[in-house]
C-alpha cells in the first residue's frame, strides 16, 4: 500500500506541473498563431480567443499523453537517481510490479483522453470552423470599418469610410473601387446613408463623383451626382460545401467506410492507444544508471514521443490514400509499440543482456 500511495503521488505531482508548463507553452503558440489568422483577415478580432480556447481543447488529448509520458520517465528516473528503486527491488518489488500503480494512476487520464480525440475534437474543429465562416461571409455592410480599407465578400469592391462617421447609418467622405468584368469603377462621396428598398439594402451616396473605366476600350468616363444609389446586399450563401473529415462526429466515421474517414477514425483511436503504450514504454525505458546524466531519460521520451506521432501522422495518410487499410495499421504501430514495450520491460524485469547469455551458455558448454 505505501509502494503504490507514494509512486501514485509522485507521478500526481510531476504530472501536474508538467501539464501546466505545456499547457502554457501551447495556449502562447496558439495565440500567436490565432492573432496572425485575425491580422490576414481569417477570424474575427472578437473571436480571438473563443478560437485559442477550441484550438487548445483540441490539441488536449496530444498534451495530455506528452505529460503523462514525462511525469512517468521523470519519475521513474528520479527514483533511479536516488536510489529508492534499489530499496524497493531489495524488498521484494520487481520492475513488473510498477505497472500496476502507474496504470492505476493512469487510466482516468486515459479516459479524459479518449473522450477528448472521440468526441471533443470534432466538435472543437466544428466551433473554430463555424466561427471562420460566419466572419468570412458577413455581409458587405458589416466588414465596413471607419477610417480603414474594406474588401467586399466576393473582392469585387473595396469600401473606405471617415473615421468621423456620425453612426453606423451614416458616413462622411466615401469612397468605393468596384470591377465588374472589364470595367472599373471609383465612386467618391461626401456623405452616405443606408437605406432598405424593396427587401435590398442600398447605400445611397450624396454629392459625389463617379469615374468609369474599360479594359477594351480607351478614356475614361466622369460623371458627377447629387444622389446615387448602389446596392449592398449580403455575401453570397454559395452551395453547401461537405463538412470537413475532422469535423464529422466518430459515430458517422464509423458508419462510412470511405478511407478519409478510415485515416480520421484511425487517428482518433490511436490517440487513445498512444497513452496505453506511453506508459509502459516509460516503466521500460527509464533510466538505470544513477551516474548518468539526468536529461538523458526526458531527452529519449521526447524523442520516442515525436517519432510515435509522426508514425501516426504517416499511417494516417497512408490509410486516406489507400496504401493500407485501418486494421493493419493499427496492428503494426499500436499493437506493434506494445509488443516492443512490453519485451524492453521483460528484459529489463528478468535482468537479461547478452553479457550473461552467453555466460551461461559458456559454462553450460564447459559442463
Amino acid at each position: 500500500m505505501l509502494f503504490d500511495s507514494s509512486i501514485r503521488k509522485e507521478l500526481a505531482r510531476s504530472f501536474g506541473a508538467t501539464l501546466v508548463v505545456l499547457v502554457t507553452v501551447v495556449m502562447t503558440m496558439m495565440l500567436i498563431r490565432t492573432l496572425g489568422q485575425a491580422s490576414r483577415g481569417s477570424v474575427s478580432p472578437s473571436d480571438v480567443m473563443l478560437v485559442m480556447g477550441f484550438t487548445v481543447l483540441g490539441q488536449l488529448p496530444t498534451i495530455l499523453s506528452l505529460s503523462l509520458f514525462i511525469a512517468v520517465v521523470g519519475t521513474l528516473s528520479r527514483m533511479y537517481r536516488d536510489s529508492e528503486m534499489v530499496i524497493w527491488f531489495a524488498s521484494g518489488r520487481g520492475l513488473v510490479s510498477l505497472l500496476k500503480p502507474l496504470l492505476r494512476f493512469a487510466w482516468p487520464v486515459m479516459v479524459v483522453i479518449a473522450v477528448l480525440s472521440l468526441l471533443v475534437w470534432p466538435w472543437a474543429n466544428s466551433q473554430v470552423q463555424e466561427l471562420k465562416t460566419r466572419y468570412e461571409q458577413r455581409s458587405d455592410i458589416d466588414r465596413i470599418a471607419p477610417g480603414e480599407f474594406q474588401e467586399s465578400s466576393n473582392g469585387s469592391r473595396v469600401f473606405f469610410i471617415d473615421k468621423d462617421s456620425p453612426d453606423t447609418q451614416v458616413g462622411n467622405n466615401i469612397f468605393i473601387a468596384a470591377t465588374d468584368g472589364d470595367k472599373e469603377s471609383v465612386t467618391s462621396a461626401r456623405s452616405a446613408r443606408l437605406e432598405t428598398r424593396n427587401g435590398e439594402r442600398m447605400a445611397l451616396l450624396t454629392d459625389g463623383q463617379r469615374l468609369e473605366t474599360s479594359r477594351t476600350q480607351p478614356g475614361v468616363k466622369i460623371s458627377e451626382f447629387s444622389e446615387y444609389g448602389t446596392r449592398i446586399g449580403s455575401a453570397p450563401a454559395g452551395s453547401a460545401e461537405e463538412a470537413s473529415v475532422k469535423m464529422r462526429p466518430t459515430h458517422e466515421l464509423l458508419m462510412q467506410p470511405l478511407p478519409a474517414y478510415r485515416a480520421e477514425l484511425g487517428w482518433r483511436l490511436g490517440l487513445a492507444l498512444a497513452a496505453i503504450n506511453f506508459v509502459v514504454l516509460g516503466l521500460a525505458v527509464a533510466s538505470v544508471n544513477p551516474r548518468a546524466a539526468r536529461s538523458t531519460s526526458l531527452v529519449f521520451a521526447l524523442f520516442a514521443f515525436v517519432v510515435y506521432y509522426n508514425l501516426m501522422t504517416l499511417g494516417q495518410s497512408w490509410v486516406g490514400a489507400g496504401r493500407l487499410g485501418l486494421a493493419p495499421f493499427m496492428v503494426l504501430l499500436h499493437g506493434g509499440m506494445l509488443l516492443a514495450s512490453l519485451a524492453v520491460l521483460g528484459i529489463r524485469h528478468n535482468q537479461w543482456s547478452l553479457r550473461r547469455l552467453w555466460a551461461a551458455r559458456s559454462a553450460g558448454g564447459t559442463a
